[in-house]
């Protein structure tokens, strides 16, 4: 199931998708769906690795001071 959404673009912008449509040869609509998946798919990532990252601090689980130095390690 589909439905429609409107948005407003600048100028530079709607050329510049206008562009890409027409040398992809795919629609201003299928480049438009495409990147909002994207954007999506990664901005859900970061905010996924983000709570993690706070539940774990919430709960002491932090890396030890020879873990620490031990990844130094490997990149000194």
């Amino acid at each position: 199931m589909t439905t429609t959404m409107t948005i407003r673009l600048d100028e530079t912008l709607k050329e510049r998708l206008n562009k890409l449509a027409a040398t992809s040869h795919r629609t201003k609509s299928f480049l438009a769906v495409d990147a909002i998946e994207k954007y999506i798919e990664l901005n859900e990532w970061q905010m996924q690795e983000i709570e993690t990252a706070l539940t774990e601090a919430q709960n002491g689980d932090f890396a030890t001071k020879e873990q620490v130095d031990d990844v130094f390690k490997k990149w000194s």
